[in-house]
């Protein structure tokens, strides 16, 4: 599995150079609205210093292969787009194959750069692309709640689920009504499960990313914090960016990088900051496979257990799952080899219940 990451925002508020900057892509950017017509779609392996150590070790003849994330630059929304408005249900309908949403907002001046409302106040900007969201998911949620009604009632096999669900889909409905993103309804693990076909647009984790100028990115400005304070009503996040710096830390190699990052003042890049925010939003983390021929780190859910992470390799490792010999990293690191930490009782042979940490070295034994 992978995290996909859409890229949402008005037009000109930098989404495009943001997406470049982190995939070095090369998506169009350019200063009027609508440039970006088409998703533009860019998959960035995740660095993990952990996968360096064991390539060390095992020098594997297939190389290091990282997982991965795929981000997703949506063209621009305008006040509308739920209905049409731009190409506002196209863009829409793409963000309904993504994990999370980075919703970009302008927070700097630029007369160079126009606006499609003429002056720079991002919360507006934010009240527009989240209202166009909520709008949509509106209308999937009457028209579902609409259908399960009638199914509801019917003597059939899905006349329970659909009645489970329109409990579900009131809920939804009730907080979309008042204007609130369908994320602040609450709902359970369970009650998640029965609506997540929808794909809805405010049902899925966002955090903000604040495009600031360079010289801005430690002290922010007004339109930062007018940010922070608009995201903290949403029990969300605003993560600071500033587009000229990473498409600058995106020419660099890594030794050029860490030392371009120290001169800023900066600890981690925003390709960093984004991964490690999509990981705990979505409950993500990441267990190994290394051998003769290759070292690969997989992601998957905290949570889940040995079978659940060997399908993520293939399902017939999940179905014909029989133990997975499991070695914590430190372990490795701290003996050197895995023969040599097995020879210390630290290799375990771990059954279908055990509970996947991150960082878990993992040989599967599995037969179909």
């Amino acid at each position: 599995m992978g995290f996909k990451c859409g890229i949402v925002g008005l037009p000109n508020v930098g989404k495009s150079t943001i997406f470049n900057a982190l995939t070095s892509a090369g998506a169009e950017a350019a200063n009027f609205p609508f440039c970006t017509k088409e998703p533009n779609v860019g998959m960035v392996g995740i660095p993990d210093s952990r996968l360096k150590e064991l390539a060390k070790v095992y020098k594997p003849k297939k190389g290091v292969i990282p997982a991965v994330m795929q981000f997703v630059d949506i063209a621009g929304l305008v006040k509308g787009a739920s209905k049409g408005e731009g190409l506002g249900n196209q863009f829409l309908s793409h963000i309904r194959e993504t994990d999370a949403i980075m919703h970009v907002v302008r927070c700097f001046e630029d007369i160079d750069i126009t606006h499609v409302d003429g002056s720079i106040n991002p919360v507006r900007d934010a009240d527009v692309v989240n209202m166009e969201l909520a709008l949509r998911d509106m209308d999937t949620v009457d028209k579902k709640l609409s259908k399960d009604k009638k199914m509801s009632v019917l003597a059939t096999k899905e006349a329970k689920e659909a009645k489970a669900r329109v409990d579900v889909l009131e809920k939804l409905k009730a907080a979309l009504d008042q204007g609130n993103p369908a994320r602040s309804a609450g709902l359970s693990v369970e009650e998640s499960a029965l609506v997540r076909d929808l794909g809805l647009l405010t049902l899925k984790p966002q955090f903000y990313c604040a495009n600031v100028r360079e010289e801005e990115i430690h002290t922010g400005n007004d339109h930062v914090k007018a940010m922070v304070a608009y995201a903290e009503t949403q029990g969300s996040e605003v993560l600071v960016f500033s587009g000229k710096i990473e498409s600058e830390i995106a020419e660099l190699n890594d030794e050029e990088k860490a030392s371009f990052l120290e001169e800023m003042g900066l600890k981690e890049s925003g390709l960093s900051m984004v991964i490690r925010k999509g990981f705990s939003m979505l409950g993500l983390q990441t267990y190994f496979t290394a051998g003769e021929q290759e070292v690969r780190a997989w992601t998957i859910h905290k949570g889940w257990t040995a079978p659940n992470a060997a399908g993520v390799i293939h399902s017939d490792f999940e179905r014909g799952f029989i133990s997975a010999e499991t070695l914590a990293y430190p372990e490795f690191i701290k003996h050197g080899t895995w023969q040599a930490a097995k020879e210390k009782g630290l290799v375990r042979k771990e059954g279908k219940e055990y509970i996947v940490k991150d960082g878990d070295i993992m040989h599967f034994l599995f037969n179909v």
